[in-house]
């Protein structure tokens, strides 16, 4: 009976948001995890398993609505052109256009506001912002796209989003009342309505007015290879109550407003292409220069050091167990594995016929060389004078893809959360592999508990205040890129080892993560962490100011996201990592690892090729 009824409300939904969006052909997706949406695909929230609860269907609906809108009345390419190139600018602007779209849908079908109105409801208290004591607790977009909405729609707030609007209120009264009129009154045209909105951010002093017609050429420029960088392929919809910074993160914050963010699968494409094809000219000076991708510490302006380097290592798998101990803990891993064989093992073969398939409809006819074509063998037998026709397959962009798994080896993960992330790296390695798309697995951690080596010579030279990181780092790879699966299969089990967990210092982790990726040959890098908080690691925390570790992280990753060609994207398992990465994800559950980690790939992948289909 549930079955027919979750079969039903599936086929209700499905049709209700091919008919809102004007798009017939679009494929609409169910998921427990956090919903997406691109060109061709929808994926909206709903469990896998169990009844269906009030706030189930009332998340469904909303979030299935702010799609629906999102594709019918926003034109991606206008939205790009327009992207403003400042941080906090561009948050206000990409909610407030989700706001446009919503007030759109919401004057002409009252059941949608409706829908929109209770799922708001849900963000605003999801949020916390119920509790909320001053503006601070407010993140500035989310209160004034608020401000926005409420003018827009003509409709009064939810009371938890009232009172978070309301501690907005007073600085828009200062700064910007009057140009909300603009905002309203150009909200059926998109590009007026982003003109109006560029007025409203420089009178608020989000950012500078441009002095001329040059600059505005040149900010429109910047702003949509800015877009290209920073956006993920597919944006979530779902997960917009976890408290996340940045309005066009993975995991966004309250307001349906937030669900969308940035959409377009094509724009990461069309900036690496231009980067790619500038390659042999003058590097630019600006943000996506290839020496400044290639050299963070350059880059990167935050003041860390380490007090030492010449403890760290870099080390195999197979060089910190022997051969019989790698086979035990390889055993041991297949036990753990038969548990949840099932259902990550489904989301594999899924994954792999959408890559599979990708890959193998695509051939150019008609050469003088390649394979016979038993197609137009008719031809020649009707007319044996004529030249034999053969054919060969395309190479797709797909296998132009390297995918790097780094996970987190420190003492928290110990148990079942690093099980299922060795499970779901060798299932994912496995997979991709059949598909042609490289995959390596990395695992970071330190050689000791509270510092090793390197703590000892600091003491021994007088313990010099604030000197930087104080423990030895050990970097494992457990899979290089280029190894087959069969060949590393064993090194997965090395996270089981007892003692190897220890403590985490992700920002230097991820650095070191990119520069391997960097030196492959792949156009596509994509960088996927499993972490479960905040880096942490005693020696050098009772020794440098308490922020140390946690700001260099968040450095690292605001510039890896917004100005290198890396993808990156994270899972959170326990712990909230949405307030670091703006594609990110947090799971309360480690068995639902493996069915995040490839469900999110495989939205990368179908990103990939909406863009693909578009360009052709």
């Amino acid at each position: 009976m549930q079955e027919e009824i979750r079969d039903l409300l599936k086929r209700v939904t499905t049709a209700t948001v091919r008919s809102f969006s004007g798009e017939p052909e679009l494929m609409v997706n169910y998921s427990p995890a956090a919903a997406t949406v691109s060109k061709t695909a929808v994926r909206l929230p709903l469990p896998s398993r169990g009844a269906i609860s009030k706030d189930d269907l009332e998340r469904l609906r909303g979030t299935a609505d702010a799609a629906s809108l999102r594709l019918r009345f926003h034109d991606a390419d206008l939205h790009r052109a327009k992207m403003p190139s400042d941080q906090n600018a561009r948050e206000v602007f990409e909610l407030v256009e989700q706001v446009r779209v919503e007030s759109l849908g919401s004057r002409r079908m009252k059941g949608v506001a409706q829908n929109l109105r209770t799922l708001l409801d849900i963000r605003c208290m999801e949020n916390g912002w119920g509790n909320a004591l001053n503006r601070e607790d407010i993140p500035m977009a989310h209160g004034l796209a608020l401000l926005v909405r409420e003018r827009l729609t003509g409709r009064e707030l939810p009371a938890v989003a009232k009172k978070a609007a309301d501690m907005w209120r007073p600085f828009l009264e200062e700064h910007g009342e009057t140009i909300l009129e603009g905002l309203a009154a150009n909200a059926d045209d998109q590009k007026a309505y982003g003109e109006a909105v560029y007025r409203f951010l420089e009178e608020l002093e989000l950012m500078e007015p441009p002095s001329g017609e040059q600059d505005e050429e040149e900010q429109s420029s910047d702003a949509q290879e800015t877009e290209g960088e920073d956006s993920p392929s597919d944006q979530d919809l779902e997960s917009v109550g976890s408290g996340a910074e940045m309005g066009d993160d993975m995991d966004m914050p309250s307001s349906p407003s937030d669900d969308m963010g940035s959409m377009d699968g094509e724009s990461e494409e069309g900036e690496e292409e231009e980067q790619s094809s500038g390659q042999g000219e003058e590097a630019p000076a600006g943000p996506t220069s290839r020496q400044n991708w290639w050299d963070p510490e350059q880059a990167i302006e935050i003041d860390y050091k380490a007090y030492t380097t010449e403890y760290d290592e870099e080390v195999e798998a197979d060089d910190l167990a022997d051969e019989e101990e790698l086979e035990r803990l390889r055993r041991q891993l297949d036990m753990q594995l038969a548990n949840l064989q099932g259902v990550v093992a489904r989301i594999a073969n899924r994954l792999q016929r959408r890559l599979m398939a990708q890959q193998q409809r695509s051939w150019d006819f008609d050469l003088e060389e390649g394979l016979l074509d038993s197609s137009r063998l008719a031809r020649i037998v009707a007319n044996p004078t004529h030249s034999l026709s053969y054919k060969w397959e395309k190479e797709t962009e797909f296998r132009d893809t390297v995918v790097s798994l780094l996970i987190d080896n420190s003492g928290s993960m110990r148990g079942r959360p690093i099980t299922v992330a060795a499970i779901s790296a060798d299932i994912l390695a496995r997979t991709l592999e059949r598909c042609g798309v490289k995959v390596e697995v990395l695992g970071f951690t330190t050689k000791a508990w509270k510092g090793g080596r390197s703590r000892e010579k600091w003491m021994s030279e007088g313990k010099l205040p604030n000197p930087g990181r104080l423990n030895d780092l050990r970097h494992v790879v457990y899979k290089p890129a280029d190894v087959p699966w069969r060949r590393a299969k064993n090194n997965m089990g090395l996270m089981l080892k007892e003692g190897l967990l220890k403590e985490n210092i992700d920002g230097e982790s991820l650095l070191w993560a990119y520069k391997r990726l960097m030196v492959r040959p792949e156009d596509r890098k994509i960088l996927m962490v499993i972490s479960d908080g905040a880096p942490v690691d005693d020696s050098t925390l009772s020794s440098n100011p308490g922020s140390y570790l946690e700001a260099h992280l968040r450095e690292v990753i605001e510039w890896m996201e917004t100005k290198t060609p890396v993808q990156l994207t994270a899972i959170g398992i326990g712990h909230d990592v949405t307030r670091y990465y703006r594609n990110a994800v947090t799971l309360s559950n480690p068995e639902d690892l493996g069915g995040t980690i490839l469900q999110n790939l495989a939205d990368l992948f179908d990103a990939k090729l909406d863009s693909l289909h578009l360009r052709g």
